[in-house]
């Protein structure tokens, strides 16, 4: 059956398209400047296409920080981080979803509270809570202020709400436990929102400035954000290196996103439907 092309259709193709174009500039522009010499990024006019392309701002920045180290922080952080808040939030998501308890309704409007609250307004707080913990410079120290997320379990919340009683009911006939009604039949039936939660956790907590900057003082123990930053700090207007280090932070956000990507827009799609 041939699709005809009708003007709703046309017009959100051009606008995506559109939107497309706009998203893609900035990062062409990034790949574009960190293969330049330093001498031609501020050559007037500006030019997109590099007139003789070289990788030495790749192989400054490497050369110049530790960006291995850094790598691996931003990983074993970011995975920590996304495993954490997965079980946080699943947890606590059933909980106020399948559980009728006093107070119920009165903690998940404290929940949705939570999202309001600038995650700014905690920092000096969480940090007093760290150094009486002896969790400075530690991957602990990164990893648990960010493993709280009101709004993920306000999303999961919302999502168990739409999956009939009656599986549930099936698996309690069958001497199922509720661990393993969670485990075993939420959690499958979920897979697609989870999936989509755990990618925008690991993004956040990939992008994650502040905190990590607050928190770490040892060089070996910065991710990505702080490391570059730093190094950013001592190029002064090298905008080659600066956006060489760019395209290398972003690099592993944009694998992670072109991997997952289905599952990411049918879990967000999912979570409209059956919130």
């Amino acid at each position: 059956m041939r699709s005809t092309w009708t003007f709703p259709k046309v017009a959100t193709a051009v606008g995506a398209s559109i939107l497309g174009v706009i998203w893609l500039i900035p990062l062409l522009w990034a790949v574009s400047t960190s293969l330049k010499p330093e001498s031609e990024t501020t050559r007037s006019p500006i030019t997109w296409v590099p007139a003789t392309p070289t990788g030495d701002a790749y192989r400054s920045v490497l050369d110049q920080g530790d960006l291995i180290r850094w790598f691996v922080n931003s990983s074993v952080v970011s995975v920590l981080v996304t495993v954490l808040t997965l079980l946080v939030s699943v947890l606590a998501a059933f909980g106020f979803s399948r559980n009728e308890f006093p107070g119920r309704r009165v903690l998940f409007g404290l929940v949705v509270a939570g999202i309001l609250v600038p995650p700014q307004v905690l920092i000096v707080p969480l940090f007093q809570e760290m150094t009486s913990l002896g969790l400075v410079d530690t991957y602990w120290g990164i990893v648990l202020p960010q493993v709280v997320a009101p709004v993920m379990v306000f999303v999961l919340k919302k999502f168990f709400d739409g999956i009939s009683r009656d599986y549930e009911d099936a698996a309690r006939v069958d001497g199922a436990s509720r661990r393993r009604i969670v485990w075993s039949v939420m959690v499958p039936m979920s897979r697609p929102i989870l999936v989509a939660v755990g990618i925008f956790t690991f993004i956040g907590a990939w992008n994650n400035f502040l905190w990590p900057f607050i928190v770490t003082t040892d060089p070996s123990m910065m991710t990505i954000p702080v490391g570059l930053a730093n190094v950013q700090g001592s190029y002064g207007l090298r905008y080659a290196q600066i956006m060489a280090s760019a395209v290398l932070g972003g690099l592993p956000l944009l694998i992670v996103y072109a991997l997952f990507q289905r599952q990411v827009v049918r879990g967000v799609g999912d979570a409209g439907i059956k919130g």
